[in-house]
């Protein structure tokens, strides 16, 4: 959530105050050991902490519009809070409606025809002989082993017990993003001056000062990763169905726009399932030329044109340290660690900016 009460407290950008002045080693003790604790105990509850981090990351984004629309029309805030709840809501109801049962169908397909794709691509690629990969040979055979060990253990019923469990904890979790959203969009400002009030007194001005550098920096972030996970999804459908006429061209350009949200190691997976389906459904030399350059012009609008443009300083964060904290925050949170891992590398950035007065390398 935003804290325009901060805004008001702090002095103009030229007149700003003598950071390292804040610096106390006690505290700044006390800060590092009170951040660590959070830390172990987000750990403990991780299970829990995704129908959080997704409500409050849109209640996040939403709510400047909430603000700017009270104020405009002087109507109450609940309202549109409300309004844009709903809005949502029906947009995502209608998307699922939609194409909720061909993505059903297209991914069982998709499943079904895996095997066959995998089988005939180890075939043509050695001239039906073994490849070696790490001193394990993959051949046809392989592939097919691999397949009936996995229908054996779905067809386990401890197994389908338990992902059946799995999907009623989706159910429950979606329910609980819905109720958790519609909140923080009503009491986000509330919110946002509780988390203030847990900081010490005497460190407010210090806190209030990072935020004011942070907060836009996040909000980009977040609102490009969305125009960037759009943009992918639209245009690698229109290259993969109208252009390339490529079966599942629904849940391939879905996953290539999921993928965006995990740079460098979602593309690069996503890219290998279309090409597979690509040789699967190629009719010759020209359909693969046409892939080929098909993920090319994709990949370069994507890296070149519209994630600098829509990520701004956020974009800047070294490639290395992000596939560094995807993978950090995945092994320490799962799902919540991945999305929240590059806003955590892009807030201490930003604070260390901060306290050591190098605010420039911020942009």
């Amino acid at each position: 959530m935003s804290l325009p009460e901060l805004k008001k407290r702090q002095p103009h950008r030229a007149e700003s105050p003598d950071v390292t002045a804040w610096l106390g080693a006690g505290e700044t003790q006390s800060a590092v050991l009170a951040i660590v604790a959070a830390a172990v105990g987000l750990y403990f509850i991780k299970p829990i902490l995704l129908p959080f981090v997704v409500s409050g990351i849109v209640a996040y984004v939403c709510t400047p519009l909430i603000d700017w629309l009270a104020a405009r029309t002087r109507m109450p805030r609940v309202l549109f809070a409300v309004l844009l709840f709903l809005t949502l809501l029906g947009i995502v109801g209608a998307v699922a409606a939609v194409t909720g049962q061909r993505l059903i169908t297209e991914t069982g397909a998709t499943l079904g025809e895996l095997q066959g794709t995998l089988e005939q691509l180890l075939r043509s690629t050695n001239d039906s002989e073994p490849i070696l990969v790490f001193g394990l040979a993959l051949d046809d055979q392989t592939v097919r082993t691999a397949f009936d060990r996995a229908r054996d253990w779905f067809s386990q019923p401890d197994h389908v017990a338990l992902l059946t469990g799995y999907g009623l904890m989706a159910v429950i979790g979606t329910f609980l993003t819905a109720v958790l959203f519609i909140w923080l969009l009503i009491t986000g400002p509330s919110v946002a001056r509780g988390l203030f009030w847990l900081v010490p007194p005497s460190r407010r001005e210090l806190v209030a000062h990072i935020w004011l550098r942070l907060d836009p920096v996040l909000k980009h972030y977040f609102l490009g990763i969305g125009v960037t996970v759009g943009y992918a999804t639209i245009a690698a459908y229109i290259g993969l169905a109208l252009i390339l006429g490529l079966h599942h061209a629904l849940l391939l350009a879905l996953l290539t726009g999921i993928a965006e949200t995990l740079p460098f190691i979602g593309s690069t997976a996503v890219a290998i399932i279309a090409g597979l389906v690509a040789l699967h459904t190629a009719t010759g030399i020209m359909s693969i030329v046409a892939f080929a350059a098909y993920a090319t012009v994709l990949r370069l609008s994507i890296d070149q044109l519209v994630a600098p443009l829509v990520l701004g300083r956020a974009a800047n964060v070294h490639p290395v340290l992000i596939i560094f904290c995807f993978l950090a925050g995945a092994v320490t949170f799962g799902i919540a660690g991945v999305i929240l891992s590059v806003p955590v590398a892009l807030t201490v950035k930003t604070t260390l900016a901060t306290l050591y007065g190098d605010e420039h390398e911020q942009g």
